[in-house]
């Protein structure tokens, strides 16, 4: 299972006395993407968004952009450093940053069916004023006794921890310093070897995808962002017209709905947890956002992703005649169930 904030965090840190950060930001998140690739956490060729602040200004940027190393490992660290330095702005040197996001195989069912899964982990690294670190997180369960939900699942357990575990210490040995896991996540907490399920007071493992991640993936049905000042509202006190959306087998992913009446326009789950359904559920939302950006009333809106086809896996909304009015209060409890 894949959450949507960190399930665990670990870092490492350090005096740095080389007094060039931009190398050694750059050298460290390298070195620990190489350490990630041997152990099939990491695949291809790393690409590193960096960002360069200005010394004693934090909101003014010298550099940002993404760069390619031509091979893992720290040697690769001069040349990308001699192409930021290229472009940078006047000004001194503040802090650098490095980020990676690393896809990687692991062990997915009892089976032992290994897959690739994106965004693996996320690596990134930091030089500022004679300090470095280096942090790494994943939004994966794969490496605990129980997943997210707290079913046992201890094939995968068994086939993917001790290879965190390898991962963890090497990273140690390359970065010269300690394995420093990070507080604990909604969802579990960190050691110095892996990570550990919560559990409740019965001794069960605790649910922790119903009782944090469903609740934050369907925060973005119901909040516009930019506190709720960017595209169409998305929650009403009153009506809505509705259309079920359906996937290519005819299972319902959820309903798109509108009202001109208060500015609105959103996408409700039949089931957020589900992840096909929300990741079905952000596309309607970003069509809905394009349809706000061009002027469409929210009615507008509706009838003409009405008549979208089915792409990228988001389903397609019912025709005009299975449209319907009905308060979204409604329209939410009745998804309710399954959501939570």
């Amino acid at each position: 299972m894949i959450a949507s904030t960190p399930v665990a965090r670990w870092s490492w840190a350090r005096d740095d006395e080389t007094s060039d950060p931009l190398t050694c930001c750059l050298r460290d998140v390298l070195a620990a993407y190489a350490v990630l690739a041997e152990h099939r956490f990491a695949t291809g060729e790393p690409v590193v968004r960096v960002s360069v602040t200005e010394a004693g200004r934090a909101n003014s940027f010298l550099f940002q952009g993404r760069l390619t190393a031509g091979s893992p490992g720290p040697k690769a660290a001069v040349p990308m450093a001699g192409q930021v330095r290229a472009a940078l702005r006047a000004g001194g040197i503040g802090a650098v940053d490095g980020f990676v996001e690393c896809p990687g195989t692991v062990v997915v069912n009892a089976e032992g069916e290994e897959a690739r899964l994106e965004g693996l982990f996320q690596l990134s690294a930091s030089s500022f004023a004679g300090f470095a670190g280096v942090e790494l997180a994943t939004h994966t369960d794969v490496w605990l006794a129980h997943d997210l939900m707290g079913r046992p699942q201890p094939e995968i357990h068994a086939a993917n921890a001790p290879r965190l575990s390898a991962l963890l210490r090497e990273l140690s040995e390359v970065l010269g310093s300690e394995t420093d896991p990070d507080d604990p996540t909604c969802f579990a907490r960190p050691t110095g070897t892996g990570a550990e399920n919560f559990f409740d007071e019965d001794g069960r493992a605790a649910d922790v995808w119903g009782s944090f991640e469903v609740p934050t993936r369907y925060d973005v049905f119901v909040h516009a962002p930019g506190f709720g000042r960017i595209g169409y509202r998305r929650t009403v006190r009153g009506e809505v017209r509705c259309v079920p959306v359906r996937d290519g087998r005819g299972g319902l992913l959820g309903h798109l709905w509108a009202s001109d009446a208060e500015g609105a326009a959103s996408f409700e789950p039949r089931d957020v947890g589900d992840d096909a359904v929300y990741r079905a559920g952000l596309v309607w939302l970003e069509r809905l956002r394009a349809a706000h950006d061009r002027g469409l009333s929210p009615s507008a809106a509706l009838a003409e992703l009405a008549a979208w086809p089915d792409e990228d896996g988001a389903g397609r909304a019912g025709p005009s005649a299975e449209a319907r009015t009905i308060p979204l209060a409604v329209l939410r409890e009745q998804a309710k169930a399954t959501q939570w």
